[in-house]
Parts: structure tokens; sequence; C-alpha cells
């Protein structure tokens, strides 16, 4: 199934691309996950019915609505760009309409990554190369806060991750990474997911 029809399956419209006008040496263009890249990773890579997840420069929300609508959990997405935010709002509209059994909560916040207050129990945090290694740091600086603050367990997920930000979580944070999920068929070496855990005790 192509990417329009499983767009289409959900009730939302993510294909496509939009690059900025401005911020471009911050935030990278808006380019959805593959959904065969998406049903890969879940393959290797379970979310539990406890986990709350942040879908960071979500775009037009394609992440957040697969994981909601296949987990049936909470997802927040945020988004910097205020076309493609409102975008996300108009896919949600759409989408609760055929997703109306799921109770757990699916929100959209307009705003930058790095000013996005950390709930004590988000606890999933995707990344698909949305910004700058500067901007990936704050952000991961704000979630080691937050668990400073509410102990739990972390995961990271990070798709097309660039040298940059596996060095810096492996030399500079408690982050361990706990798998990698490569993309088959493809040379392109960052073609892939590393997923990252921060076990802390309860």
């Amino acid at each position: 199934m192509g990417e329009s029809k499983r767009d289409k399956s959900l009730g939302i419209k993510t294909t496509g691309l939009r690059e900025w006008k401005d911020r471009r040496d911050q935030y990278n263009r808006y380019e959805a996950t593959p959904y065969k890249a998406l049903d890969r990773l879940f393959k290797y890579h379970k979310l539990s019915k406890d986990d709350k997840v942040v879908d960071f420069g979500c775009g037009k929300g394609r992440v957040s609505f697969y994981i909601h609508n296949r987990f049936q959990i909470p997802v927040t997405g945020i988004e910097a760009n205020p076309i493609t935010y409102e975008e996300a709002l108009d896919n949600k509209r759409t989408y609760i309409l055929k997703a109306n059994h799921i109770s757990a909560p699916i929100n959209f916040q307009y705003g930058l990554a790095e000013h996005y207050q950390i709930d004590y129990d988000d606890s999933c945090f995707y990344f698909f190369n949305p910004f700058s290694v500067e901007i990936f740091k704050k952000v991961v600086t704000n979630i080691l806060f937050s668990v400073a603050d509410s102990k739990r367990t972390i995961h990271l997920i990070l798709f097309y991750p660039l040298p940059e930000f596996k060095r810096y979580l492996e030399q500079h944070t408690p982050f361990e990474m706990i798998n990698k999920i490569k993309m088959p068929l493809t040379s392109d070496k960052y073609n892939k997911f590393l997923v990252y855990r921060l076990q802390e005790d309860i």
C-alpha cells in the first residue's frame, strides 16, 4: 500500500515536502517518515500501554497518528512551522472521525521544540532529524531535567540520525543505545533508527 493510501486509511494527508523560508540553519524541512520505516521500527521496538509519546518536529502528524492508532496511547506532536501546524490540526479533525473509539488523547502544540515543557509522564521521544544538534542538545537537557524531577525510564527514537547526534548522546549523556534498526535494500548508511534508553530507578 502506497503512502497516500496509508494516509487515506487514517483519514489524513501527510505527503509532500516543505522547506523553511527562515530558520534554515536550525530547523530542517518537513518530510514525513515513510510508513514502511514505521512498520519496520515497531516490528522490533514495542511501545507499552503506559508510554506517552512526544513527536518533535511532528510536521503534519504522520508519526503521531500512526503511533496513536497502532498502540492507542497518548501522543503529543510539537511543530514550529505555523502552516504545517495548521495542517496537523486539520488532519486531527478528520482522523478522530475514524479513531473515535480510542480513548487516549492526541494533541498538537505550536512552538519551538526547546520550549516544550516536558510532562512528568512523557516517556518516549521521537526525532526525524528535525533540527540542528544545538537544538537537540537543549531538548535532551530538558528531558534530563524532567527525569531528575520525576524518575522514570525514557526512550529516544532517532530516524536518519546524523553522527553528531549519536556522538552527543553517547559521549555527553547517560543514554545507552539499545537497538539499531536498519532499513533493508538501501545503501544510505543513515537510513536507520537508533533507539536509546535511560533507565532510572523509581
